[in-house]
């Protein structure tokens, strides 16, 4: 399959990402299409969505032309094995904070001798197509992209060495929760979470790796971290742009008598 995502990066583009909290139906796939964003951002971390839901959206993403990315909620085996096997590209690993946390999701989720993910059935990536075993852990591990995310002080700390990992395709800056343990929750913009970007993207462009980033969906946030080379980006939320469009709504009609 073609893989938006890693076109629009090879484009020199901002790849748009929608993060998925609330939407439970396919149809989510199909509308962020449709609107211009090229991945998938499904949080199984953050939100009550079930693995099989994520699935489904994964199928129809797929066919959509956008690139799923499932977030699991541990860096474990047994969630990174399944969101793969469900239908997603991407997998997007919660604090990885050390070098060895970046290899033990890398094992999960590459096929040996790379790591230990189980050899399954037919997979949706590649369109349920019989193929034999070595063709199937081939093309699946190459169209894989596995993303950790820098949410600490000490992921920050151990950048470089994290960047390092073979297998790690990308970093992604978790903003929100990188300010609270830099001591500056919810200043996205401060110079401390600034710098911790700036350094990721430095680790990054040293051990050929992407840097993308998240939680930040005011325009001048984006603008000042796009600005800094960022092109992999979380650029609005889906709960949150329901909310914004509902108070719209209901402030325009207040304002008709």
């Amino acid at each position: 399959m073609k893989d938006p995502l890693r076109h629009r990066l090879e484009e020199g583009g901002i790849a748009a990402g929608l993060v998925v909290a609330f939407a439970r139906t396919p149809a989510i796939a199909r509308m962020a299409a449709s609107c211009g964003y090229h991945w998938l951002f499904l949080d199984l971390e953050h939100s009550a969505m079930p693995l099989d839901v994520a699935g489904q959206i994964c199928v129809a993403a797929l066919d959509a032309g956008v690139t799923p990315v499932v977030r699991v909620p541990a860096n474990e085996p047994a969630w990174i094995g399944r969101a793969l096997d469900s239908g997603a590209v991407g997998i997007v690993v919660p604090h990885v904070d050390s070098p060895e946390e970046a290899r033990r999701a890398v094992d999960a989720a590459r096929y040996p001798p790379a790591g230990s993910r189980s050899l399954s059935g037919l997979l949706p990536q590649l369109a349920y197509r019989p193929l034999p075993a070595p063709d199937v852990m081939a093309q699946a591990d190459a169209l894989t992209f596995l993303i950790g995310i820098v949410e600490t002080r000490e992921a920050v700390e151990n950048i470089d060495a994290i960047a390092a990992v073979p297998g790690l395709d990308a970093l992604q800056i978790g903003t929100n929760d990188l300010s609270v343990s830099l001591g500056v929750p919810g200043e996205i913009d401060h110079p401390k979470v600034q710098d911790a970007v700036r350094r990721t993207i430095e680790a990054c462009r040293r051990h050929g790796k992407v840097a993308g980033f998240g939680g930040v969906y005011r325009e001048d946030a984006l603008r000042l971290y796009a600005g800094l080379g960022l092109r992999m980006m979380l650029v609005a939320n889906d709960q949150a742009l329901l909310l914004a469009a509902m108070r719209q709504r209901a402030e325009f009609v207040a304002g008709l008598v």
